[in-house]
Order: structure tokens, then C-alpha cells, then sequence
């Protein structure tokens, strides 16, 4: 079974502060137009999508710079509420049998210790359903944390149909050349 944990990008979730995206059509069949052709403008954050290290590291890779493996392979989902503690983030690792790919189900907000345990277990991404893994009001030390130890983030995903457990995960971006992020359109192939 395929999961689509995406958010459809004109009406998502925007990061406070962050532009909405914009539709419009360019060329209309309907006015006599030989197709129909939609122009976007849209910030690279918006809906459900990546953090690359250049999103909060200078020197950090851009989104054309990661490899894709980070991206697509095994992955687990582990459900939670509230804000995911060291302790936490051990109990997840522990459950997902070693996929190196992290999703948290549930209003949860990754926190400094649990960053930290991530980074230090060698995850190729962690990802929720926020708009940001860490605290919105402060997401700076969660993300220097994970994207300075190369983990890429995937956020704004729904997992409100995905029940904890492995499953098979795609998430690839645009290849946005330079840029410090990227939407894309992810899902889960259930392992069932």
C-alpha cells in the first residue's frame, strides 16, 4: 500500500513569516489558448519538504548536493505527542531495527537532546509534521544540531495514515541547484 504523506502545496501549512505559494495561469485553453500553462512562485520551505545543511550552515551542502540515498530507503515512523526528549529519540531508535530514516507522527517538537542522539546514531534524515523539527519559536540549535552532522530534515509530512511501524520511504526534492531546500512529494510503501 502507498502512503502520500504530502501536503497539497497551495493550501499547506506556511512557516509563520514564510511567503504562501502562488498559482497562476499563465496560458488557458479555455480563453483560446493552444494549452493550459500555471506559473508558481513559492518559497522552498513551503508545504511538505527538505532542509538541506545550507538552510542554516553557509557552508553547508545544498539541496543538489545530498545524495539521494538520504532521501529514499527503509524508514520508520514512530508516533508521539509533545516535545521528544533524549530519552525519547533512544526509545525510537531502539524500535526502528536500525533504519537510518525517522518519522515522528503527533504534535511533536524534537528537542536539543533528542537532536543530539539522532546525530550521534548516524541518521541520514529525521522528519515530522511541523513545519519546522524543532521549536517554531527557536529552531536554530535543533537544526545546526542535525544538519551540522549531515542529517537532513523532512518536514510538514501528515502521517495521520501511516501507523507506527517500517515502512519504505521516498521523499526525493527538486534538484533546486544552490538552494537550501526544496519541496517534494513524499510517501510510504507500506512493508505489509
Amino acid at each position: 500500500m502507498i502512503i502520500d504523506i504530502s501536503q497539497e502545496v497551495f493550501s499547506c501549512t506556511v512557516f509563520p513569516g514564510d511567503p504562501s505559494p502562488v498559482r497562476e495561469a499563465l496560458l488557458s485553453v479555455e480563453k483560446g489558448d493552444v494549452c493550459n500553462l500555471t506559473g508558481l512562485s513559492m518559497c522552498a520551505h513551503n508545504g511538505t519538504h527538505v532542509d538541506s545543511p545550507y538552510h542554516f550552515i553557509n557552508s553547508g551542502k545544498t539541496i543538489d548536493q545530498i545524495p539521494l540515498e538520504a532521501f529514499v530507503g527503509e524508514c520508520y515512523v514512530a508516533r508521539h505527542e509533545g516535545d521528544v526528549s533524549a530519552e525519547d529519540a533512544e526509545k525510537f531508535l531502539k524500535r526502528s531495527g536500525g533504519a537510518k530514516r525517522l518519522l515522528i507522527a503527533g504534535k511533536a517538537t524534537v528537542t536539543a537532546g533528542a537532536a543530539r542522539v539522532f546525530a550521534e546514531n548516524g541518521l541520514l534524515l529525521v522528519g515530522n509534521e511541523s513545519q519546522t523539527v524543532g521549536p517554531e519559536d527557536a529552531p536554530k540549535e535543533v537544526h545546526l544540531i542535525l544538519l551540522g552532522a549531515g542529517v537532513v530534515l523532512l518536514e510538514g509530512v501528515v502521517l495521520k495514515d501511516a501507523a507506527e511501524g517500517a515502512y519504505f520511504l521516498s521523499a526525493a526534492p527538486l534538484n533546486l541547484g544552490g538552494c537550501d531546500g526544496a519541496p517534494c512529494r513524499a510517501y510510504l510503501i507500506s512493508k505489509e
